[in-house]
């Protein structure tokens, strides 16, 4: 499908000589990349993985591939050793590294589907906290499925609009992140939709609605704070423009982020363009602005009334769970026990009381009875502990199969919750009744077509 006319002819205004390179990009292949989740790949032979794939040049973990895999038919797609990520996107990593520090708390504000969240989360370990907001209900639950997956669990999940958090949460955070909806101009080599949606009148809106986000939650920003404003289209209105009026109507400053110029990432003097011609990913724009130093009264927490974390039934065994208990704190929510940071216990019973939240955490458990039974989030932790359950290590086809949410027969396994690696590494969890078992992956999550 051609270009829309009229985007063709802001990109010769915008670009000049070199416009033509650009639509000829977008009219080529897209490149498969992905980011790797190293802590839960540690027993992998990463060159047979990353046969023939060359290195992202602004990320730690991310890699171009040679040739498109089907993702779906690889259990550790599925099991969060790695994460389908554009690469320009990958930038993010930059900003963080040179503007952020990990003992923060970060916003992510329209986060669906989660590459940014899960590299957020990456970038903050144990030592930050992350609030993944996306406001779209359809898209949420893809959010915390994928956060999940990665297995941090310094996430918190919310399904909430930008005013939420400026009236409820004022100057709480010390970075947001706000890869703001757009007209998605960057990514029409990869998605015909977007061509055909796109219009004039698509940008003004988009426009507007940027500037609604960021003034609706700007008051949460802490005095000088980092904002990360970033789309995916090319146009000034969507990218220059938008983080000029932030600097000049709401108070920040326009930081410089240092590039490599072997990148081929373009300094537009506000922000820095990825051009499909020009780097190895598809468009996207990133500015980092700090936000005015003020006097203002810090964010403080007045704990509401909860659940006696001491009561939790079973807490002994569920330490066992867990290879490091003492950084966890658990709480009971109806029940289902749930662990996050001990740092940021008191905050997050707050935000949990303040906001829609979706996920938090690692789940746990659920109580059944006078038992636990573990949740699936606990076999995607990065600080699981296995060593408590009985384990099978199966073949691809069964790793599939469990992915499917099919019954198992696991021959010569004990009657009980069994669980099920691949290449050692925990795909989930099953209850093996004798002649066969039942599956307790999340059916929402299950592979419905191979």
């Amino acid at each position: 499908m051609n270009l829309p006319d009229q985007f063709v002819k802001h990109i010769r205004e915008q670009l000049g000589d070199e416009a033509q390179q650009l639509i000829d990009a977008l009219n080529a292949e897209p490149l498969t990349s992905i980011r790797l989740n190293e802590d839960k790949l540690q027993d992998i032979d990463l060159d047979e993985m990353l046969a023939g794939a060359s290195v992202v040049p602004w990320s730690m973990d991310g890699y171009y591939l040679a040739n498109r895999p089907q993702f779906t038919l690889d259990p550790l797609f599925h099991a969060g050793c790695y994460y389908v990520q554009e690469a320009s996107s990958m930038f993010l990593q930059q900003a963080l590294e040179q503007f952020v520090n990990p003992q923060s708390v970060v916003l992510d504000m329209c986060a669906a589907p989660g590459g940014k969240s899960t590299l957020i989360s990456e970038f903050l370990g144990q030592d930050g906290l992350l609030v993944s907001n996306e406001v779209v209900r359809q898209r949420v639950f893809i959010l915390s499925e994928n956060i999940q997956k990665w297995g941090n669990g310094n996430t918190i999940v919310t399904h909430n609009a930008a005013a939420d958090f400026g009236n409820k949460l004022p100057n709480l955070f010390d970075a947001i992140l706000v890869d703001a909806p757009c007209s998605g101009e960057g990514m029409f080599r990869k998605d015909e939709e977007a061509r055909t949606q796109w219009s004039d009148k698509l940008v003004e809106q988009c426009a507007n609605r940027q500037r609604q986000i960021v003034e609706d939650l700007w008051d949460s920003l802490k005095p000088g704070g980092i904002l990360i404003y970033s789309t995916c289209t090319f146009n000034k209105h969507e990218n220059e423009e938008i983080a000029l009026w932030i600097s000049e109507q709401l108070g920040a400053t326009i930081l410089p982020i240092d590039i490599d110029k072997s990148w081929g990432i373009v300094d537009a003097g506000i922000g820095y363009h990825f051009y499909p011609h020009r780097t190895q990913g598809e468009g996207l724009y990133m500015c980092v602005l700090q936000k005015d130093e003020q006097p203002f009264s810090p964010f403080k927490i007045r704990q509401e009334k909860t659940k006696n974390q001491q009561q939790i039934m079973g807490r002994s065994e569920l330490n066992t769970w867990l290879k490091h208990p003492e950084n966890w704190a658990m709480h009971l929510e109806d029940r289902f026990i749930n662990a996050y940071p001990a740092k940021y216990a008191e905050l997050i019973e707050l935000l949990s009381h303040k906001l829609i939240c979706i996920s938090i955490g690692i789940g746990l458990a659920e109580i059944k009875g006078t038992r636990l039974a573990p949740q699936h989030s606990l076999a995607m932790a990065k600080d699981f502990n296995p060593a408590p359950f009985q384990h099978k290590d199966v073949d691809l086809q069964t790793a599939l199969s469990f992915l499917r949410s099919e019954a198992l027969t696991l021959q010569d396994m004990p009657i009980g919750i069994i669980l099920i690696t691949y290449k050692n590494i925990p795909l989930g969890f099953v209850k093996n009744i004798g002649n066969h078992s039942n599956n307790l992956y999340p059916n929402e999550w299950r592979i419905r077509k191979l």
